[in-house]
């Protein structure tokens, strides 16, 4: 028995060493819901430091060089106002030269990308450059947004933390909507718009398993938020619809905003066109077209939430809201369009505010008999432009009660809401414009169920861990002794390559040479057996690390054209470097509905 010794199952899955190990293989599984909750926590307290840091970075300098309020450019003089916008191009460029083109990629159509297409691997040089990138252009009074920055550095940072923590790939989508949400609640101060938002336009589906954990980071981004700026409505003013009559009216802006979101799309699609011309060129371009346009409207400067402020409280005029609102889409999504690092969000609802307003004055002179309310339409325009523009209607809804505190427009804003979205889609046949810009530079996003129920799951979650390496000849008696553990499959290695042979056709084999021995006593036995000759099913096995989702297991085998793949250790391949063993057939099962597995068998 001491020669049997060599046989014994000693390359079986190690037990997890420590309490990260076990809790990163208890991720791979699709209910990980206590230890996803407890990752919540984290990215949320992580991501909401970080946000407090990239605003006050912000707002700090322009309160010491800006008179009232850091958003206050319309005090500059022209010259200063032509100074800011070009120093902060100049100090662009000079991060651009430093990161290399590598690194240019930022916004939230990057995040998509690198989350859907790349495992939730969002690199670190890109999030560097969004960080100090919209920093500078936000500073220098580029008419550029924060919240959009803010979703990318939410999502980097999470990414950050699950790539540190060597997590499995499958939790890596949970954790960004975690860092999207908390982000977005601790730059806006809405926790639930975070959530929705991260759900809607960043994951792109709705679980439970999913929403607990980012529900907690939300909660977690706008605490930390509200300890070091305090509570705040970002939005004034207060107005409610005067009567039913106006839902016809409602239902014309809602086209009105479509059309403003279509132009918005299409503009910043025709500068991303631009993109084969040199960077610095680029921002030299956006540069001159901005200064141009803010000597005469300085409002759409930096973040513009004061000129929001004053088309809510009604003291824009409706030849201002229509200079103000057009210039701002004319500028925004070119020079983002062109390479300025900022979002898109906050303009939309600057871009909504003067549209609304716009049109709630119209009104009011057209049929006086209304009353309507241009404060009140104002936060229709927010609330439709967003919804239009991202293709994100509850995110947006949610977002614009949470600023506002005012219950009494959902009923309407859902209404604009509707025909904005519907009208985008039907009529300009747009989709949402992160995924817009994906399109035109041929990256496509893939959102099947299949594919989203796949990528939830880890490969550690269906492998088989029955196994047993041994040689490829075995001694019958060794043979017989291994199969006492009741393994699956017999792993053996035949000119470099690794083979599995199923248990059960081994123990037929051993059974029909019992069977030999006795019908035929005199006839010679050989006491070895070769496991690549006995009849059986074989598959020619190849690796993948334990880290990898199912989506990444199906396009190994779609790539590779192997029979099996086995799972070993992404971080220490010297120590258990086979876990386990995964078919094609074990992914089917795993995607297949229960009742259709009922009905064919």
């Amino acid at each position: 028995m001491s020669k049997n010794k060599e046989y014994t199952p000693k390359n079986q899955p190690p037990p997890p060493e420590n309490i990260l190990d076990r809790f990163r293989y208890s991720l791979a599984y699709i209910d990980a819901l206590p230890q996803l909750t407890i990752l919540g926590l984290l990215v949320g307290i992580f991501t909401g430091a970080i946000i407090v840091v990239f605003r006050f970075i912000i707002d700090t300098p322009l309160s010491l060089i800006i008179a009232d309020h850091p958003d206050n450019f319309e005090s500059l003089k022209h010259s200063d106002r032509v100074l800011f916008i070009f120093s902060g191009i100049f100090a662009l460029a000079l991060l651009m030269k430093i990161a290399g083109k590598k690194y240019r990629e930022t916004s939230v159509g990057h995040v998509l990308d690198r989350m859907h297409n790349h495992q939730g691997k969002l690199p670190m040089g890109n999030w560097t450059v969004q960080f100090f990138g919209a920093a500078i252009a936000l500073i220098s009074g580029q008419s550029v947004g924060r919240e959009g920055p803010a979703v990318h550095l939410g999502a980097g940072a999470a990414s950050q933390l699950g790539q540190w923590m060597r997590l499995p790939n499958n939790s890596m989508h949970t954790l960004i909507g975690c860092g999207v949400a908390a982000a977005i609640a601790a730059s806006f101060d809405t926790p639930m718009a975070g959530v929705i938002f991260a759900m809607e336009v960043i994951v792109m589906e709705y679980t439970i398993v999913g929403f607990v954990p980012v529900i907690l980071a939300s909660v977690m981004g706008t605490a930390l938020s509200q300890a070091v700026f305090g509570k705040s409505t970002l939005l004034i003013g207060s107005s409610d619809m005067t009567s039913l009559l106006e839902l016809p009216y409602m239902v014309f802006f809602g086209l009105v905003i479509s059309g403003c979101a279509g132009i918005y799309i299409k503009l910043n699609i025709t500068a991303l066109k631009f993109n084969h011309h040199p960077i610095f060129l680029r921002l030299l371009v956006a540069a001159v077209y901005t200064a141009a346009v803010a000597l005469f409207i300085p409002e759409i400067m930096g973040l513009g939430y004061d000129t929001v402020n004053l088309a809510l409280a009604g003291e824009l005029s409706i030849l201002g809201l229509v200079l103000i609102g057009t210039a701002k889409l004319a500028v925004t999504p070119v020079v983002i369009g062109l390479g300025i690092p900022g979002g898109v969000i906050g303009p939309l609802l600057f871009i909504g505010a003067c549209a609304g307003g716009a049109v709630g004055i119209v009104l009011q002179l057209l049929f006086p008999e209304l009353q309507t309310n241009p404060s009140f339409y104002a936060i229709l325009g927010m609330a439709g432009m967003m919804a239009a523009t991202l293709n994100a209607p509850l995110a947006a809804l949610v977002a614009v009660l949470e600023l506002s505190y005012n219950p009494h427009m959902i009923f309407p804003a859902m209404l604009v809401i509707v025909v904005a979205c519907v009208a985008t889609r039907q009529v300009f046949k747009l989709n949402s414009i992160f995924i817009e810009q994906l399109n035109n530079s041929g990256r496509e996003l893939d959102f099947g169920p299949a594919r989203q129920a796949l990528s939830r799951a880890g490969v550690r979650s269906i492998m088989d861990s029955r196994l047993i390496r041994c040689t490829q000849k075995l001694p019958i008696e060794a043979a017989n002794s291994l199969l006492q553990s009741n393994p699956m499959w017999m792993v053996f290695e035949h000119e470099e390559r690794n083979i599995a042979l199923r248990a059960a056709d081994l123990a037929m084999a051993l059974e029909r040479l019992r069977e030999i021995s006795d019908d035929d006593t005199e006839q010679e036995i050989s006491n070895e057996l070769d496991l690549l000759e006995i009849p059986g099913r074989r598959l020619n096995i190849i690796a993948i690390e334990d880290t990898a989702n199912l989506i990444q297991a199906l396009e190994v085998f779609k790539n590779t054209g192997a029979d099996g793949l086995y799972v070993r250790n992404a971080h220490s391949p010297n120590r258990g470097n086979m876990q386990g063993i995964i078919t094609l057939a074990a992914i089917e099962n795993y995607y297949q509905p229960k009742e259709f597995r009922n009905v064919v068998g």
